[in-house]
Formats: structure tokens, sequence, C-alpha cells
């Protein structure tokens, strides 16, 4: 690719416009794009990863309450959601040198004006930089991957691309603690701005090859990205901070998500009256592709699983990620394994199938997490949360190869649109999950407690003896005896209060083990009914062709 006179063949052209050609390389050349697409989906992902996984740690450390640094996710997601509307035209355009080189140079000053002046406000900046370069660096690591597999082996890459940015959060866990701490949690930053310096190397070391570039802006596409960012920022941030200032009790979260609505929906009418609009709005009201957007919508918030529910049962014994390496090792693990069966089972008859496996194996680790008790730690959970790992990247592939082919049948035009619903789908549905499934453990929590506190009795003898045993545990260090007494019923309030917790995170496993049986079996009567349809539209054996 580097020769000046290399003549592409006609199967070496693009799918899509925006993408690059596909020239004969080396075996070495391979596996330079290989190395350079890892780095570049690390690069996309784990900054925000490493936040995620501390955000409690992140924001006593930053003075703030947790409910400010959720601002920071919300923020993060609302830029990297509404990223593609953006990028996608922007490659077509402008071709992919200069928007690399223009996303990753702001992403590099982003960084280092936190660095330098680290507040709430350098961090909010920097998580909307990184939203969006996000977006652009997993499109680069899926353009680097194309390079290294046949032209008969794309939807590996496709499979293999789009899952690599995933691995992202257990390899986040697997991060120390006190990389990331020092300095206001100038680690995260500092990790950020190394992966960024990095990209920029690959992409100026390691050019991708030409692409077709062409006009594609429109005056009216300002409208609608700045409409949907406007939206997704408003809608993200209720999101964020429902379940810690509750959806009843604020009333500015309902006008947030009213208001979030109310310019979403003026995106699809802006839209929709275009000659060439910027996204296909009837073509969501498909069939099909109502379909996958259900399901990797209902997949995701099912996944908030591992990274919500499953480390705040474990949170409770007051391990960190520090306690969690072997655990997350496995998942990675398990993750890379689920991406492997993944390109290697995907063919266009088994996409539906293998994501109805996928929902049965998500529901079959939560399930097994059901069984937690107050004594539960890190090696109770390898197999349930491998088993997520795996239902995790085994969904993902076939998801994506599913609406790329839906793509195809339609034309390059709705290739912004499908990009665009596809990260709203992973982004918004993980941002939602945690949201549901911590907003159930508290209901569920709060319910608990209460039915056990209204079971103990001081006229109980179990409870009678219990607290006179602590009380006199207590006697060395408090001689008066009231104040024995009184702490002994505080430690007993605490137990029971770790205890209704415990239970509320079961409940939430079940949550997840039936919304993920659920779809499986809603899949399977869609498996059904296409094969009905196929087996009555074959022609009859014998039949007069």
């Amino acid at each position: 690719m580097a020769e000046p006179n290399y003549t592409f063949l006609p199967e070496e052209r693009p799918i899509f416009p925006g993408a690059p050609y596909s020239p004969r390389l080396s075996p070495l050349h391979r596996w330079v794009y290989g190395v350079s697409a890892i780095v570049l989906a690390l690069a996309s992902g784990l900054g925000n990863a490493l936040i995620t996984t501390n955000i409690f740690s992140i924001a006593g450390d930053m003075g703030l309450y947790v409910t400010e640094a959720n601002i920071l996710l919300a923020v993060f997601v609302a830029f990297n959601a509404t990223a593609n509307l953006l990028l996608v035209k922007a490659r077509i355009q402008l071709g992919i040198p200069i928007c690399m080189h223009v996303i990753l140079g702001t992403l590099i000053a982003g960084e280092l004006i936190a660095l330098a002046h680290p507040t709430f406000g350098t961090a909010v900046l920097a998580r909307a930089i990184s939203g969006v370069a996000s977006g652009g660096l997993t499109t680069m690591a899926l353009y680097s991957l194309f390079q290294v597999f046949p032209l008969r082996m794309r939807p590996i890459a496709l499979v293999v691309g789009f899952s690599l940015p995933q691995l992202a959060v257990p390899i986040a866990r697997l991060v120390p603690l006190d990389t990331v701490a020092f300095h206001h949690w100038a680690g995260v930053h500092v990790i950020e701005l190394a992966l960024a310096l990095a990209s920029w190397a690959l992409i100026n070391l390691v050019p991708l090859p030409p692409t077709d570039r062409t006009k594609a802006f429109q005056v009216w596409d300002a409208v609608t990205i700045a409409l949907a960012l406007a939206g997704m920022l408003l809608g993200c941030t209720a999101l964020a901070l429902g379940r810690f200032y509750w959806w009843t009790e604020a009333p500015w979260l309902g006008w947030m998500l009213a208001a979030s609505l109310l310019l979403l929906g003026a995106v699809f009418f802006h839209e929709d009256r275009r000659a060439q609009p910027l996204l296909q709005i009837r073509w969501f009201g498909t069939a099909d592709i109502l379909l996958i957007a259900a399901i990797s919508f209902t997949v995701r918030i099912a996944l908030t699983e591992q990274t919500y529910a499953a480390v705040g049962l474990l949170s409770l014994g007051g391990l960190t990620n520090d306690q969690l390496h072997e655990l997350f090792t496995a998942v990675l693990v398990a993750m890379i394994l689920g991406i492997a069966i993944a390109a290697w089972l995907a063919k266009p008859e088994r996409l539906l199938p293998m994501m109805m496996v996928s929902a049965l194996i998500i529901a079959l680790g939560a399930w097994l997490d059901t069984h937690a008790t107050s004594e539960t730690r890190a090696p109770q959970l390898v197999i349930s949360q491998s088993l997520l790992g795996i239902g995790a990247s085994l969904f993902l592939g076939p998801a994506l190869l599913f609406g790329i082919a839906k793509v195809r049948e339609r034309g390059p035009t709705h290739l912004v649109s499908f990009v665009v619903l596809f990260s709203t789908t992973q982004n918004l549905g993980g941002l939602a999950g945690a949201s549901l499934l911590g907003s159930i453990q508290t209901i569920r929590q709060r319910t608990h407690a209460q039915i056990l506190a209204d079971s103990m009795s001081l006229g109980d003898p179990l409870v009678a003896e219990r607290l006179a045993t602590t009380a006199r545990q207590l006697t060395p260090s408090l001689p008066d005896a009231a104040s024995a007494t009184a702490q002994a019923g505080a430690r007993l309030g605490a137990a029971l209060q770790a205890q209704a917790n415990v239970l509320a995170f079961n409940d939430t496993f079940w949550v997840v083990a039936l919304v993920s049986v659920s779809l499986a079996a809603f899949l399977a009567v869609v498996i059904l009914i296409q094969e009905g349809r196929r087996l009555r539209a074959r022609p009859a054996i014998g039949a007069p062709s």
C-alpha cells in the first residue's frame, strides 16, 4: 500500500463510504495492523472504564458527592452516543487522517488541561472530548482489523473489531488503585493521554490505506447534531442521578427527562422531513431494526448485572478493585473466549440463534448469583461472572452483523443511522441498566429491611441474647452499660441493613435472570416464525419450476 503505483482491485474497494481500501499486505504488515487495532480499541474505552469501576473512590478523592461524580459518566455517554452523527460524515468528506488528527489532538489537549488544572470542570471537559474520541477510535480499531483479515473473513473482522473495546472494563478492574488514584485521580488522565499519544503515533507510523472522499455534510446536519446532543445530555444526566436524588422526590428529574424526549422528538421530526436526511427515521420503524434495537438495549441492561450488581455485592464486604483481580482476570479470559467463539460461529443463518444462546448464558450466570449470602466473596462469583463475560462477547458480534446486513440491503445512506442506533443502545443501555438495577436494589433493600425489622422483637430471647453478648464484648472499651447496650443495638441494626442489602442484590440478580430468559424465549419465537416462513416459501418437491 506504500507503493505509489499500487492498483487496487475491484474487490479491495471499501464496503461503505469513508472506510479504507483493503490492499494485499504481507504477514508482517497484518501483524502490525493487529497490534494497532488493540491499542486503538483500548484507547477508545479504558479511560471511561477506569472511572466507571472506581467511581466511589474518585468522588471522595476529588471532594465530590457520588452524584456529582456520576455526571462524568453521563457526559461521556451523551457525547459518545451522538459522536457518530458527526464522525461518519466527517470521514466521508475529509478522510480518515484529518479526522483522527483533529480528534486525537483535541483529546490530548483536553487531558493536558485536566492534568494541569484538576477541577470538576476540566474533568467534565475531558469526559466530553473522550466521548467523541471514543467513537472515532473504535471505528479506527475496526478499520485496522480490516487490514488483518482477508476479504473473505471480513465478518470475523467486524465481530472482533467491535468486541475489542468491551475488554476495557475487565482490564480496568485489573489496574491497581494506586496507579490511578494519585493527585486527584491524575492517573486516569495520564493513562488516557498515553493511549492517545500511542494512537497518534500508530496512525502516523502505520497509516490506513486511502478512502474515497466525497461531499457529505449539509447545513441542516448541524441542527440535528445540536438537538440530539442536548437531548442526550439531559436524558443521560437524569438517568445517572435519578437513583441518588430519587425519581419521585426531585421534580427536576422529570422535567429533564421530558425536555430530553422533546428534543429527541424534534430530531425525529426534523429528519423525517428532510430530502436527504442524516438519519433514516422511517427505517427505524421497520420490524428488523426495532428488533435489533430492542434486543441490543435489553441485553446491555442485563449486562450491568456484572458492572453494578455483582461488584456492588462484593463492595458490601469492603472489597475494592485490588481484591478483585483474580475474578476479573477470569472474566477477561472468558470474554476473549467469547469473542473467538462468536468469530468462529458467526454466519447469517446463525445470528439470531447465537443471540438467543447469549441471553440464556447471561440468564444462567445471573441465576447462579441469586444464591449469594453475606459470606459471598469474589471466588464464589468466578463461574457466574465468566458466563456473563462469554454471553456479552457472544452477543455483540452477531447483533452487529445482523444490523450491517440490513444496512447493505438498503445502501450506504443508512450507515449513519445504524451506527448511531447501535452505539446509542449500547451506551444508553449501560447507563439505564445501572439506573434500573440501582433503583430496584434500593426499593428491595428498604422492603427487606422493614421485613427483617418487623420480624425482630426485643422480647425475642435470641435477639435479647445477641444484644447482651455484644454489649458484654464492648464493656472493656465502653464501661458505661447504657452506652454498651446502645452500641450493641446499633451494631445489630447495621447487620440487619447489610443482610437487607444482600437480599436486595439477590432480587436484582433474579430480575436480570428473568429478563434474559424472557428475551431468549422471544428470540426463539422469532426464529420459529422466520423458519416457518422460509419453509413455506420453499417450492414443494416435484412442483413445476
